[in-house]
């Protein structure tokens, strides 16, 4: 018998979902999701075709004492909903900053659900960052938008490679002082 890694993480309550760490059982409609074209596009780091084991991969990863990313699951059970709706992650960079990504899974798109995730983990600021940056594919304003409705404030253009795209791809790049 296999027993479930507990991973010491803040969880974060919303109105329509839990922010909670990421567990053994969401690898299935981790990878279900992820393997979405239209998902994997908007992210740097998702490939496409999705290889086998990589949502198990992202799991361990998540799991490990370690490390640097921190990654929840938008949760909906408690209110009946879906288990496992999309993730959000801070990546933590020095100086007492992170990175914050996200995506959430195509059927809940336009509802929302990002930008209340990211305004409660922001909210809830758990590794007590000063600076919280974020970066989006210009070719994707919703994600921008969930952004500035969050109070992140424009910085400028750039450009990051989309491992799905293999390809670089114009992006904004914007940041929250949280202090």
């Amino acid at each position: 018998m296999k027993q479930e890694t507990i991973v010491q993480q803040t969880a974060v309550d919303t109105p329509r979902f839990v922010l909670r760490p990421l567990r053994t059982s969401d690898a299935g409609l981790l990878n279900m999701y992820a393997a979405d074209r239209r998902v994997a596009e908007q992210t740097t780091s998702i490939p496409h075709p999705l290889p086998p084991g990589a949502a198990e991969a992202l799991v361990a990863k998540a799991q490990r004492e370690d490390r640097r990313d921190h990654i929840w699951a938008m949760d909906a059970t408690e209110q009946g909903g879906s288990e496992l709706m999309g993730v959000i992650s801070l990546q933590q960079m020095d100086r007492n900053q992170s990175e914050i990504s996200y995506w959430v899974a195509p059927v809940m798109w336009n509802t929302g659900l990002a930008s209340e995730a990211v305004k409660a983990l922001v909210g809830a600021n758990p590794l007590m960052n000063d600076t919280i940056f974020a970066s989006v594919f210009q070719d994707n304003p919703g994600s921008a938008r969930v952004l500035t409705n969050a109070k992140f404030d424009y910085l400028g253009d750039a450009e990051a490679f989309s491992v799905a795209r293999n390809a670089k791809v114009p992006t904004w790049t914007y940041l929250r002082k949280l202090s």
